[in-house]
């Protein structure tokens, strides 16, 4: 943190709401007990426990405040705006909120005694502060606050690994961002006209202007030079996100560039662009995430405007997301509900799913069609009996080999991180008892752990001995996982399922272990079994319990899809995979209809 002399606060504190009253004489008294700072991104000004002896006012910059405990921030504070106002005036012994630079920012400091000082001599000071701090605090607890805006303002590009500068995808963005809002494009050529600070660009002076100009726009774009420079980092100080951007086939080593934006940003302020000529299958994305630490990466083709309007949408929190439920075979109900959506003119950026939903957004992601799907769905489970091939229940009650065979068929060497749509899948954690996400790594294993039906088929095991099992077991629609990864509208999907279903079985009628092995031997004796669901239903019925949980998740930009399943179709009747695809297609496209003022955010 920086101190500067007090004359900053000559120009700033008559145009500071809170000091608005005061006359020239007390103005300027005050002014001289002020000092100025200039903060660097990711400096404290204050920090929660710690004594509240002094009141700062942002000149300009922003600041987010945390507290102990919460994984987000609670508010954000911005220019004329005050810190640390309530402990100061209350003399509370510590502070009670922690507030940090989101980017170069300059404050003014007042420390108590000075103030103290101040007030005596003229009351009219403290009569001023306090007025406009109660009028405000009655604002505040009249109206809940909005939440923090999660879009970002300020942009930076940056190379990543060896790849020249990316000035034509830089250039492709700037079109886009000027379409939609007033963008300021800045680089080390252009900001010193418009900054006016000459060379130097680290000062003070630098870090009012910038945020200045961002008061009249809606995005900033910076781009930063080839190499680390005074221009480079402090663009990327200045920065809400950072975009490092690299030629895919080029070399992966972490640059200059990419070493400096890992001091000052949080992994949440940084994504990874991975630049293509054109949509082809893609490998080997893993070498460039290996040390980087950022908040999602994205394939991009030079050649598809679309590439370039979706990583649009992630920047500005307008993100379409997909969220597909588990369900045992009731899950081939997506492949229609997504044809229909498709056919409307859906377009989505990221899915993700749970249990046998999981795979079916994965095929989603790969780019395969609604039919494609459906017959492989049937090559698996019908023509393969993938679930209908039982063994000796010493780790599991089906043969695992076969089910793994026929599934690797279709999701077998592929890295997730090399889809072109980013994709998620949950399983459970019963080594951690907690929910595990798979963004990375081998496709197939993300879809086999989240699919393990505990019991019928044997647990993944990672390479750290982490045992995953069924994801419906701790969330079976993953809508929680989704607004983690991303803000903007989903559509999620969730089956509707009888809210009472009686099981008319006479608990003594059940047979015992002899009993089984007689009807075994003698198939004639099997019409004497009661009709009692078997293993698979009971297990099947013990993942969904939890199913209404989600409902908590579902956001105001979200569309929530339920389908009605048909009574007689049961969670291992894949058999019937073509009822529920076309049933789903049909209700969908109803459901759209009803409900057409929900569509304009997920087309175009």
């Amino acid at each position: 943190m920086d101190i500067d002399p007090s004359s900053q606060a000559e120009q700033a504190l008559p145009l500071i709401e809170i000091f608005a009253q005061l006359d020239a004489a007390e103005m300027t008294e005050l002014a001289a007990r002020f000092e100025t700072r200039s903060l660097k991104r990711g400096e404290t000004v204050i920090r929660q426990g710690e004594s509240a002896d002094a009141l700062y006012i942002v000149v300009s910059g922003r600041f987010s405040v945390t507290r102990t405990g919460r994984r987000t921030p609670i508010a954000e504070i911005g220019p004329d705006q005050p810190i640390g106002e309530i402990g100061f005036i209350t003399h509370t012994d510590s502070r009670t909120a922690t507030v940090t630079a989101m980017r170069d920012s300059i404050v003014l400091r007042l420390d108590r005694k000075d103030f103290e000082q101040l007030t005596r001599k003229h009351p009219m000071i403290w009569r001023s502060l306090a007025m406009t701090l109660a009028g405000r605090l009655a604002a505040t607890t009249a109206a809940a606050p909005a939440p923090p805006d999660p879009r970002p303002r300020t942009i930076a590009i940056i190379r990543a690994g060896d790849s020249p500068q990316p000035m034509a995808f830089y250039l492709k963005m700037a079109t886009i961002f000027e379409a939609a809002g007033k963008t300021l494009v800045l680089d080390s050529q252009s900001a010193p006209d418009a900054v006016k600070v000459g060379a130097k660009i680290e000062s003070a002076a630098a870090t009012r202007a910038l945020n200045s100009l961002e008061a009249g726009a809606d995005f900033v774009l910076f781009l930063a030079d080839p190499e680390p420079t005074a221009w480079s980092e402090k663009v990327i100080r200045h920065a809400d996100l950072v975009l490092a951007v690299g030629e895919h086939d080029a070399n992966h080593e972490i640059n200059g560039l990419e070493k400096l934006a890992a001091k000052f940003l949080a992994a949440d302020a940084a994504r990874l662009v991975l630049l293509h000529p054109r949509r082809e299958r893609v490998s080997g994305t893993s070498r460039w995430l290996a040390g980087r630490d950022v908040a999602m990466h994205h394939h991009v083709a030079m050649n598809d405007a679309k590439d370039f309007a979706r990583l649009f949408r992630f920047i500005s929190g307008e993100a379409r997301g997909l969220v597909a439920c588990g369900g045992g075979a009731l899950c081939a109900t997506h492949i229609g509900i997504y044809r229909a959506l498709v056919e409307q003119g859906y377009e989505f950026d990221i899915m993700g799913g749970t249990s046998a939903g999981s795979a079916m957004v994965a095929a989603f992601a790969l780019g395969s069609s609604p039919e494609e799907i459906d017959h492989a769905v049937h090559d698996i489970f019908v023509a393969n009996r993938a679930m209908k091939r039982y063994t000796l229940p010493r780790y599991s009650l089906l043969d695992h080999a076969h089910f793994d065979t026929q599934l690797r068929r279709y999701f077998g060497g592929i890295d997730i991180e090399d889809l072109w749509l980013p994709f998620y899948a949950v399983s459970t954690n019963l080594s951690s008892y907690r929910l595990h996400v798979h963004r990375q790594g081998d496709l197939w294993t993300a879809v086999r752990a989240s699919a393990s039906i505990p019991v019928l088929l044997p647990p993944i095991y990672t390479s750290d001995g982490e045992m995953l099992v069924d994801g419906a077991l701790l969330d079976n629609v993953p809508i929680g996982a989704m607004h983690d990864l991303k803000s903007g509208p989903n559509v999620v999907v969730s089956f509707l399922l009888p809210e009472m279903e009686r099981f008319n079985v006479d608990y003594d009628s059940l047979p015992s272990r002899s009993a089984l092995m007689r009807s075994a031997i003698n198939p004639l004796r099997r019409v004497a079994l009661p009709e009692a669901p078997g293993l698979a239903t009971v297990l099947m019925r013990s993942l969904m319990a939890n199913r209404q949980d989600y409902q908590r998740h579902i956001g105001n930009d979200d569309i929530l899809l339920v389908p009605p399943i048909a009574a007689d179709i049961g969670f291992l009747d894949w058999h019937r995979h073509g009822e529920l695809v076309q049933s789903g297609y049909d209700w969908t496209l109803a459901e759209l209809q009803r409900r057409k003022s929900d569509t304009a955010p997920f087309k175009g």
